[in-house]
């Protein structure tokens, strides 16, 4: 399927710098915006949704609120079963609906639906960190107001969110009512065919255990039907007004709060602030007491830093944040906008405390059910390392915490060492559909791989000590078992029964991406195992006794990598994706029309099996992954056989052909695929934003610059890159943080300069030239 020139969508958002915005209400479209304008921290997620809720526009909206690592695990009833098959089905929740603010002008609630709506306006400010909407409208019986609102979710308080709602009178004099409340009854997703949206429907996940109010603070505990957590939400205000507000409590069907009446005259203006917190037992004690305890003391912090410093709080976190993941583009505004969206997003969903990791769609919405998936190794992980190397450590600490469940899924998958679920929350296998789920054993080589490029870029000996090696040992220990040397291959090791990247082609022998990444990985250990027993070797007998690891065993892995076969065809003179792939028939792209497409959709998995056609980057992403073990004619070679059979059907794949396409010198192509990935969201190219964001193309646009368009490249721990700006650019500037050191790369059409921001001294390679920077200098190259 040979890509189309890209023709840009016309934008859905206006292009602004560093914002995104809206200035017309749009009920056909509100459940994207409600993605695309969602705030978060890494544990709490929120939709954005409005405040005030919704009125007559039923189906419109997703009222959405998230905790990372938060779940319920359903029973899986499998019309026929087998030995192995995940019997339950972890689901990230959406939990109590805590930003709700009523406002009533007089007796008539403020609804964007109901009376006139003079100006309105949202937006999402991705430099200082919040979200807000301002809004002029007069009520059906004529009274007119202002209200604004403003909400942020706290990156320097993990269990704390606020929200400010403002209430002008622009030509009303009366009566005004704020209903600040906690809403504990969730609607449920629906049930769907879309295997990318998860199952849905049931009972409800969320059971009511008590509602209270407690002086200022207003209390709803709620358990987890299956998995017994608990989650105690609180709200409490403080209200600012020209004269005393009423305060009442208020209760209803799983709902509890405060009503505020006063009254406002033109000019006048009261503003009530909302602070909210987000508790369970999975962050520690499940202790009731306890949970109270601390819900009291976040609130508690709260009341006594105030909006206005919770607010420069914000920002001085994301000022350090942009001065290391900052891109800047110099011209094109679409793409400076879709970049800085991206990394903002990334950062809003990602789980930082060792014990979460970042969902498919982040924290914005329930498609993939919140479950982890390769995505992190593969795409998120690369941005992270080079921008914010402690967040990438702890995504590599959730691996390592979650290690004994893949150890025991190998035993179940009747192999040794350790083999990690191809989607999970706490790392127990939840894929039902094995042979594009469990069969994805690359993950283990995918976690590997980013274990390796973690410690090439930061040098952090105590985590490969503590854990990273550890886990590369007993992944290690699962390929060597389950291949196995092929005497009809002429002794060459033999991995069978897989499915690669590439979801329209499952259960395989010598999957090439599987089989060269197994190799890596292997070699890789073998490497550690020696720096190790050589540099550290007391850790390291510590751990050779503990996991039972032998000098044969070790011995063996490099046999199996140097023996590894690697399918390859002559004639075509590239490598097969895997032992068959090649003698299939190629599907039929020219009679499949556009609305067949995504094809899973449209066609039972048999049909695709049975074909050459790619969902995503399969052998093309070993291209990228392993640059070093391809001369430049085969990536031409390879790229160009692979590249018009894949549908990027899957939003993982146009980053990594943009990133190869810039290799290969076709810049056009790299620029097309890079349009798309970039713009994926905010041009809703997949037509799916509603269901929440998709973070690894997300992440992929930041390696389509990085690792495309500035070449950048990690081999044996030496740093390199090879510039090509693309030619509707005048520069692009990006930053990299590499063994804890600053390097500002900036492309422009005549030069590239490389400027040491923080450190003492760096040596890299620009194509193939070796330059070293003290503290502070810069260098120009031609």
């Amino acid at each position: 399927m040979k890509m189309k020139a890209y023709v840009r969508p016309e934008a859905l958002y206006p292009y602004q710098a560093w914002s995104l915005a809206e200035e017309v209400y749009d009920d056909e479209n509100n459940q994207r915006s409600e993605s695309v304008f969602a705030l978060g921290n890494g544990y709490i997620g929120m939709r954005g949704n409005f405040e005030e809720g919704y009125h007559g526009v039923k189906g419109k909206s997703v009222t959405g609120n998230y905790i990372n690592g938060f779940y319920d695990a359903k029973p899986i009833h499998y019309p026929e079963g087998a030995y192995g098959y995940p019997s339950r089905n972890q689901a990230m929740l959406n939990v109590t609906n805590a930003q709700c603010v009523g406002i009533s002008v007089g007796d008539e609630p403020f609804h964007l639906n109901t009376g006139q709506v003079l100006s309105f306006s949202r937006e999402l400010d991705m430099k200082h960190g919040f979200l807000k909407r301002q809004i002029e409208w007069e009520a059906p019986s004529g009274g007119r107001v202002r209200i604004s609102f403003q909400r942020l979710v706290s990156f320097t308080h993990k269990h704390l969110a606020a929200v400010q709602v403002e209430v002008e009178s622009t030509g009303y004099i009366g009566e005004i009512t704020l209903h600040s409340f906690l809403d504990g009854k969730i609607q449920e997703a629906e049930a769907t065919d879309d295997p990318r949206l998860g199952s849905g429907g049931g009972e409800p996940s969320l059971m009511l255990e008590k509602m209270e109010q407690r002086g200022e603070l207003s209390l709803l505990k709620q358990r987890t039907r299956h998995t017994g957590f608990e989650l105690l939400t609180g709200i409490s205000h403080r209200i600012d007004a020209p004269a005393a507000a009423a305060a009442e409590s208020v209760t209803g069907e799983e709902q509890i709060g405060t009503r505020f009446t006063l009254k406002l005259s033109p000019g006048e203006k009261a503003v009530l602030t909302k602070y909210i917190s987000y508790h369970t037992s999975k962050d520690g004690s499940d202790q009731e007491a306890e949970l109270e305890k601390r819900v009291e003391g976040t609130h508690r912090e709260a009341s006594e830093l105030g909006f206005s410093r919770l607010l420069d709080e914000q920002q001085a976190y994301l000022d350090s944040f942009w001065q290391h993941a900052d891109v800047e583009i110099e011209g094109d505004p679409a793409l400076q906008q879709g970049i800085r969206f991206n990394a903002f997003q990334l950062l809003q969903s990602v789980g930082r405390d060792g014990l979460t990791n970042i969902g498919a769609k982040g924290l914005t919405g329930e498609g993939y059910e919140g479950h982890y998936f390769w995505d992190t190794e593969m795409y998120m992980m690369p941005f992270f390392t080079y921008t914010q190397p402690d967040i990438a450590r702890a995504l590599m600490d959730f691996r390592y915490a979650t290690l004994d469940k893949a150890r025991s899924r190998a035993q179940v998958m009747s192999q040794k060492g350790a083999l990690y679920p191809w989607r999970t929350i706490d790392g127990d296998e939840n894929s039902a559909y094995f042979p594009a789920g469990t069969a994805q054993m690359h993950i283990n080589a995918d976690i590997a791989y980013a274990i390796k490029q973690y410690m090439q870029a930061t040098g952090d000996i105590q985590f490969l000590l503590d854990k990273g090696a550890e886990i590369l040992f007993e992944t290690s220990r699962f390929w060597v078992d389950l291949g196995h040397f092929n005497e009809a291959r002429g002794g060459a090791f033999c991995i069978d029964g897989v499915t690669g990247p590439d979801e329209y082609t499952a259960i395989v022998n010598n999957n090439t991406y599987t089989n060269l990444m197994v190799q890596s990985q292997l070699n890789y250990a073998c490497d550690t195992a020696e720096l190790l027993g050589r540099e550290h070797p007391e850790a390291y007998e510590r751990l050779r006794q503990s996991i039972g690891l032998t000098q044969d065993e070790i011995a063996g892995w490099r046999e199996a990598a140097a023996r590894m076969f690697v399918p390859y065809d002559e004639t075509l003179g590239i490598y097969a994706q895997d032992d068959t792939f090649l003698t299939k028939k190629k599907w039929d792209f020219e009679h499949t029309p556009e609305d067949q497409y995504p094809l899973l959709l449209h066609f039972h998995p048999l049909v695709i099996y049975r074909h050459q056609v790619l969902k995503q980057a399969d052998t093309v992403m070993a291209l990228f992954l392993l640059s070093e073990k391809f001369t430049m004619e085969e990536k031409i070679r390879n790229y160009q056989y692979y590249e018009p059979l894949t549908t990027h059907d899957s939003s993982l794949s146009p980053c990594i052909h943009s990133i190869v396409s810039a290799e290969i010198g076709d810049l056009d192509g790299a620029y097309a695929y890079f349009d798309r990935t970039v713009r994926m969201d905010l041009d809703d190219i997949n037509r799916n934003a509603k269901d929440g964001l998709h973070t690894a193309a997300m992440a992929g646009s930041w390696m389509s610059i990085v690792h495309g368009f500035a070449g950048m490249r990690l081999t044996d721990g030496e740093l390199a890159f090879s510039p090509a700006l693309p030619h509707l650019w005048q520069s692009c500037t990006f930053r990299v943080t590499y063994h804890g050191q600053l390097l500002m790369v900036r492309m422009g059409r005549e030069e590239t300069r490389y400027t040491l921001v923080e450190g003492d001294a760096l040596t890299f390679k620009h194509k193939e030239r070796e330059l070293s920077l003290a503290a502070g200098e810069t260098i120009a190259v031609d």
